[in-house]
């Protein structure tokens, strides 16, 4: 019996068995199946799905979250990989039927001094090691990725699989270089900026403390950020724009010549926060033909009065993944969890239980092949268009 035929089994049971996390799925395919009122998208699939068909139509999904954070020193004895207590393990990704991760290589913002530069790269250094350890500790169960072929061709295998994302390009300092050194470990999108201004990009959350000008610094992309972005074009890593400011964001979309992606955002529409996308930044998102990846984060899903209120759930945050595909398109919405690092909404608040995630899809009434888009195929299809301009630029020398 293959590792992928266990993994599916055990999300099944767990479905099956309605067992905390899984009782509200449980219980909103019942009550679908008895409103007359509530039209699904597609005759397809349809909302009345038992339990057990739901757990089916996941097992065929290939399901993609792209962006799991990661302390420095995961995957040792100290933090536990494979079964340790975070959202993200190895044994919850099986037990939740989440085939691939980003793992990512995550370092904070920094004043820009050449020795903070130095420590910011020393320290990426230490989290692509990480992640190698993790492949390296548990080669029967999870594999590295370096292409979108490779994705695929792992999770056939019946292996779960990595895949690398940088958070704030502060880590190449003004090295160019470094974006090769980068890719060569397994990068594969890179977030130009994060919490604070950088040489690359201004941000959407500006930091007092840095002395950054709330107005922003470049008023979108620096020049460099331009050198950046094209070099990033030329060796085949997608440009992230979450965190970004909007001017930033709108640059970028403008600037780079492969589709980009949000790889954890969600939408200002429903949640008015700066690190959301507006209306406008999903059209121009999709007219790039990039994708958002809509992120169960809490704050981001559901803005709480100052009084409090309640939590964010599974239907929230699906909330988003719906707005986003009537404004963007259903080609440029992905999804993501930003688990280990803030993320996890009532429902999905680990790996375990991403299989609430395609019920409450399956209760919207998408069809599969929709709910395929949407967990990974969108993804792949940007990533394969970053291989291919690539290729195509360096073909052209």
């Amino acid at each position: 019996m293959s590792t992928g035929h266990v993994r599916r089994c055990a999300a099944r049971r767990l479905l099956s068995s309605f067992s905390t996390g899984l009782t509200l799925v449980a219980g909103v395919v019942f009550v679908a199946a008895c409103a007359d009122d509530n039209e699904p998208r597609s005759a397809s699939v349809s909302p009345a799905m038992s339990p057990d068909e739901v757990a089916a139509l996941h097992d065929r999904l290939l399901t993609i979250d792209t962006h799991d954070d990661i302390p420095f020193d995961f995957a040792t004895d100290t933090v536990d990989a494979y079964d340790g207590d975070r959202q993200v393990s190895i044994t919850k990704m099986e037990d939740g039927g989440l085939d691939v991760g980003f793992f990512i290589v995550y370092v904070g913002q920094t004043e820009r001094t050449p020795e903070n530069m130095e420590r910011a790269r020393e320290r990426a250094i230490q989290k692509f090691e990480a992640i190698h350890r993790m492949t390296s500790r548990y080669p029967d169960f999870i594999e590295l990725a370096y292409t979108a072929d490779d994705v695929e061709r792992i999770v056939a295998d019946g292996k779960l699989c990595a895949a690398i994302g940088i958070e704030n390009g502060f880590v190449i300092g003004r090295d160019l270089g470094l974006l090769r050194t980068y890719h060569d470990m397994g990068a594969r999108y890179i977030t130009l900026a994060h919490g604070g201004h950088n040489d690359i990009a201004d941000s959407a959350t500006p930091r007092e403390s840095l002395g950054d000008d709330p107005e922003g610094e470049h008023r979108g992309i620096s020049a460099f950020g331009e050198t950046v972005i094209a070099e990033m074009n030329r060796i085949g890593i997608m440009v992230d724009v979450s965190h970004i400011s909007k001017a930033a964001m709108m640059d970028a979309v403008r600037l780079s010549r492969a589709p980009v992606i949000a790889s954890h955002s969600s939408t200002r529409a429903l949640a008015d926060h700066p690190r959301n996308l507006d209306d406008e930044q999903l059209r121009a998102l999709a007219e790039n033909g990039g994708v958002v990846q809509i992120v169960a984060l809490g704050d981001y899903v559901k803005v709480q009065p100052p009084e409090g209120g309640s939590p964010a759930t599974v239907t929230d945050f699906v909330d988003h993944i719906d707005h986003a595909v009537d404004v963007a398109g259903l080609d440029h919405v992905g999804i993501s969890s930003d688990f280990d690092g803030g993320g996890g909404v009532v429902g999905w608040n680990d790996a375990s239980e991403t299989l609430n995630v395609t019920a409450e899809l399956v209760l919207r009434g998408y069809t599969e092949a929709e709910i395929a888009q949407l967990w990974g195929g969108n993804t792949l299809r940007v990533w394969r268009e970053a291989e291919r301009v690539a290729a195509e630029l360096h073909a052209g020398g």
